[in-house]
């Protein structure tokens, strides 16, 4: 497998509200959202470290486009704190901004960012980046906005390793099925 796969390969029409696969592939995001974070906090601070319940939203965005991203970033927190109290209130404005973010910057950058690894360090940086402004407003803690980034970068590498891994097998795949 080329490590430096083009993004123009991971091309796919994104799913239409009308379409019954949308709801059944964020339904789909949305329970990995919630079981990842589930296992991530059996270890201390598992949670803050590992940033779980973005991995699956960054997927269903760059596979499916920004309204399963979307769904999927809205669900999985809300439904993660009505289940588990995980996040805490006070935490879900932040990563709701956040996982929103990841929805509409995947699809823009994996289309105009034309190398995979490129478009998804930018993806990530600019969810932290902009999710951080959006929290240091929010909360009016430097602390607070920078936390995943102080703490939680073992996370966004993992992101990092898990996107490039799954989408670069998604495009070898469709490259496959299209031959």
């Amino acid at each position: 497998m080329n490590a430096l796969v083009s993004t123009s390969t991971l091309e796919m029409p994104a799913l239409r509200w009308r379409q019954h696969a949308l709801y059944l592939w964020s339904a789909a995001f949305v329970a990995g959202n919630l079981a990842l974070p589930q296992l991530t906090h059996l270890a201390t601070n598992g949670g803050r470290m590992l940033l779980p319940i973005y991995l699956f939203t960054l997927l269903g965005a760059a596979c499916f486009g920004w309204r399963v991203g979307v769904l999927t970033a809205l669900a999985s927190p809300l439904l993660n704190h009505l289940l588990f109290a995980m996040p805490a209130a006070a935490a879900l404005p932040p990563i709701l901004v956040k996982s929103v973010l990841i929805a509409v910057l995947a699809p823009v950058l994996l289309r105009s960012v034309k190398v995979l690894p490129l478009a998804l360090a930018a993806i990530i940086l600019g969810y932290q980046a902009l999710g951080a402004l959006f929290e240091l407003a929010y909360t009016q803690s430097a602390s607070a906005a920078l936390q995943d980034l102080t703490l939680g970068w073992p996370g966004m590498l993992v992101q990092f390793a898990v996107g490039w891994s799954v989408l670069a097998f998604v495009a070898k795949h469709r490259n496959t099925a299209a031959e």
